[in-house]
């Protein structure tokens, strides 16, 4: 890794991973002040989840609503932390690598003697550092909105809301990984972001199928994202290490294709 290129470009994205972050953090926190509605209407609540057809349940983690963790995990980690997270994982790849081919800035990186190898490595670090910045603000945004606006009876445990982000790290890992090896292989921008962007939505709409019908529930053996349910984390019914482990592998594994991809492609400088 060159750690000057790393400065560089961090100094140059810190506004974006701030602003995805404080974004995420926020939103952990208004959902947070809403749950005490839900809290002290909990048989309205039951009944409203009565209705949910028992597909849509498994598919959106409605199953337990009227405890905190089931209600964080369904109404962000299962919702808006996926859309977050993957649009910063392919909008921060495509810049990273195939932004800097398609407008020649790549040409004035290699003629500062560092290599291909080591600017790949830094790229894909300065992503994977982005991506933990992100994950480290919503965890912090939601312990301490906890903290201030959960009544202790209802309060999630500190190391589940550990393993529900730890997990969903994990996760944008991987997506952000197969993000960087598609940078990796193109020259044009809009190629990069529109491959990694389709990947990513293909790979959730699969994930969602296979939730919503039993008969396609084989579809979630082909998606990362069926790796990760928040709300079985939540709940205590959810076995992490295995699922972890794969996650991490495959996200080490499209990392280090990236890096051997872009060092013996042909450049267009």
């Amino acid at each position: 890794m060159n750690i000057s290129l790393f400065r560089q470009m961090v100094k140059l994205n810190m506004k974006n991973f701030l602003c995805f972050g404080f974004g995420s953090a926020l939103y952990v926190v208004l959902m947070t002040s809403l749950y005490p509605l839900f809290a002290d209407n909990t048989e309205a609540v039951n009944e409203l989840i009565k209705i949910v057809p028992e597909t849509m349940k498994n598919a959106l983690g409605f199953d337990s609503l009227t405890s905190y963790g089931g209600f964080i995990s369904a109404e962000y980690f299962g919702l808006f932390f996926p859309i977050i997270l993957g649009v910063f994982s392919v909008m921060t790849a495509t810049q990273l690598l195939a932004h800097l081919v398609d407008k020649g800035s790549m040409a004035y990186l290699l003629s500062t003697k560092v290599s291909r190898s080591q600017i790949a490595f830094t790229q894909g670090f300065v992503l994977i550092s982005g991506l933990l910045l992100i994950v480290s603000l919503t965890f912090l945004g939601g312990i301490a909105a906890g903290e201030a606006l959960i009544d202790e009876q209802y309060s999630l445990e500190f190391y589940t809301f550990f393993q529900i982000n730890f997990v969903g790290f994990l996760l944008f890992f991987v997506v952000g990984g197969y993000s960087f090896l598609v940078s990796s292989l193109c020259n044009d921008e809009k190629t990069s972001l529109g491959t990694a962007g389709a990947l990513t939505f293909i790979f959730y709409g699969l994930d969602m199928a296979g939730k919503i019908s039993p008969d396609f529930e084989w579809l979630r053996n082909i998606t990362p994202f069926s790796l990760y349910n928040p709300s079985e984390i939540a709940s205590g019914d959810a076995e992490i290490f295995v699922p972890s482990l794969i996650l991490f592998g495959m996200g080490c594994f499209t990392y280090a294709a990236a890096v051997v991809v872009f060092k013996h492609r042909n450049l267009p400088l």
